[in-house]
């Protein structure tokens, strides 16, 4: 089969690599791609919301499967676009990515339905909005509406901070038109989940359990980033928790989207924080997280282009989905400075990898041969084993053996886990 992936991070070069395993997988094409990807796919430079482009480049190859990856082309209506052409799709049309494309859609679904969540008010008006937080209690969370490339929720600790982040928003607009509506939420306490799941709008599969780390530099420290690492599974995510989880949020996830006129098909991501009282959904994300798909498609033993097919055809109840029973590691290198001012166009040397191992490529060119950073995140590297604690070694040491100028990567990846199950 051709296979068109549209996308050109980290999670895609994921996503190809672990489609490669499949034995119906032919050619693939990455639109757009990036220099470490080209190793592993044709990369054409067609960026992933040029809508118009992609529709042009898939009339005229034809492909016979599309996996769309980023949010923006999915709640641009990607799929929707692709499917009028003939062409299959992995991810959900335009109607179920507003799962993630609006939060006040998806907090309104799930006070409808009864889905556990922190309480909240919306607001259209800054002014009613500050005025509101100058009764609340804090910490708190301002939430944009829209997309806002991962950096739309705000977690604030002072009706300073809030009045900041309102006129942020609502006033300046360094989101666009994503802050024309905000959320203000409360603040939960507890461990975070990541869950990815295969769902056909009717059958959901959990993928394995993962935990982010998000900021920047060592001990949580510094600016919140799009993640600086990855492990997997996530020990807080007991059996216990997951049977809840599946009773009370993924199912129930699904059945209302379904309720709603808006069947949800491909990977919906559920952000969770197991809260006292029991798992509530942060967020819900329409798509593959980044980095938790480089930690949980290298444990994925079945074949995800079946998997794929099987969420868009209907019938991912009679396809097999098996995860390893070992654990992965993923420590993120990123250019120093990042997620602020930080210096790109470096060489990067790559080891080779061994059984067991993937370097997953992020921000990086291909120029004259040779491979250059060209982003805040460079490269992910990757380790699965048996267990927690030799996937979290064997991904540093392959971490040591990538060379490029003004590389950093934070030094606890897998630290907070690994005291978990100890504990």
């Amino acid at each position: 089969m051709k296979i068109l992936v549209i996308g050109g991070g980290g999670r895609e070069h994921a996503v190809v690599k672990a489609l490669k395993k499949s034995k119906k997988c032919g050619h693939i094409w990455c639109l757009p791609g990036n220099g470490g990807i080209a190793a592993d796919a044709e990369c054409v430079p067609v960026k992933a919301t040029d809508l118009e482009g992609i529709a042009a480049f898939a009339k005229e190859k034809r492909p016979d499967f599309a996996v769309v990856t980023p949010d923006d082309p999915l709640c641009m209506g990607l799929v929707d676009r692709l499917e009028e052409l003939g062409v299959p799709c992995f991810g959900p049309r335009a109607n179920a990515a507003i799962i993630e494309g609006s939060k006040v859609f998806s907090k309104e679904l799930m006070k409808k339905y009864g889905i556990p969540t922190a309480e909240s008010r919306v607001f259209t008006e800054a002014s009613e909005a500050l005025a509101y937080l100058k009764t609340h209690s804090y910490p708190a969370v301002v939430k944009a509406d829209g997309l806002a490339l991962g950096k739309g929720a705000l977690i604030v600790d002072s009706y300073e901070e809030a009045e900041k982040a309102v006129r942020g928003m609502m006033v300046e607009k360094v989101f666009g038109e994503s802050g024309s509506r905000v959320l203000v939420e409360e603040f939960l306490t507890g461990p975070e989940v990541s869950v990815l799941s295969f769902t056909d709008g009717e059958t959901v599969v959990p993928m394995v359990s993962s935990m982010d780390h998000k900021r920047a530099k060592t001990g949580d420290e510094g600016l919140n980033t799009g993640g600086m690492g990855t492990v997997a599974p996530n020990p807080y995510y007991t059996e216990e928790i997951a049977a809840r989880c599946m009773r009370e949020i993924f199912l129930p996830t699904v059945n209302a989207m379904k309720e709603e006129g808006r069947p949800f098909r491909g990977c919906l991501y559920f952000g969770l924080m197991l809260t006292k009282d029991g798992p509530k959904v942060i967020e819900y994300n329409c798509r593959f997280g980044d980095p938790e798909t480089q930690v949980v498609l290298p444990l994925l033993e079945s074949d995800l282009l079946e998997i794929m097919q099987a969420c868009r055809n209907g019938t991912l109840a009679k396809t097999e989905v098996k995860f390893s029973a070992g654990a992965a590691c993923c420590v993120v290198l990123a250019s120093d400075g990042y997620p602020q001012k930080y210096d790109t166009g470096y060489e990067i040397t790559l080891p080779e990898t061994g059984e067991g191992e993937d370097i997953f490529v992020a921000g990086a060119k291909l120029e004259n041969g040779k491979l250059l950073t060209a982003g805040g995140r460079v490269l992910g590297a990757t380790a699965t084993a048996p267990t927690l604690k030799e996937a979290v070694e064997r991904a540093y040491a392959l971490a040591e053996k990538i060379g490029f100028e003004n590389a950093y990567k934070r030094a606890d990846i897998g630290a907070r886990a690994l005291k978990a199950l100890e504990g």
